[in-house]
């Protein structure tokens, strides 16, 4: 297994995202993951970004990974909190284009999953 620590920032750095909002988005990227074969071991998020921990087998593209975490959750969150839709910028969209993907090795996993269990929800 390989592990990556990806992160996700909304359109513009808009804040978005409340507890409850989290709380149903972390869900949803454990159910893709697990249709990907892969384990989601640590969420968190601000209003405006979410960390993820991620252990994924080498035969799964981060690249297809992430499109999938991006687009099933913007479409699901869309579709759960119609308040959300004011948040969805030019061609719907929820999240920025871009993400941080970084591959886990020199630090223990530990250490990694301490750094983003410790990332705060928004109040």
């Amino acid at each position: 297994m390989l592990h990556a620590h990806l992160v996700f920032v909304t359109k513009y750095r808009h804040r978005v995202f409340s507890d409850q909002h989290l709380t149903r988005m972390e869900q949803i990227m454990r159910d893709v993951c697990a249709d990907f074969e892969c384990e989601l071991i640590e969420f968190h998020g601000d209003t405006n970004h979410v960390h993820l921990l991620v252990n994924f087998p080498p035969k799964v593209a981060l690249s297809k990974l992430v499109n999938s975490l991006k687009g099933v959750s913007s479409r699901r969150l869309r579709q759960e909190f119609p308040d959300l839709v004011k948040h969805y910028w030019r061609a719907q969209r929820l999240w920025s284009g871009s993400y941080f993907a970084g591959s886990v090795g020199g630090a223990p996993i530990s250490t990694l999953q301490q750094y983003i269990e410790q990332q705060e929800h928004p109040v």
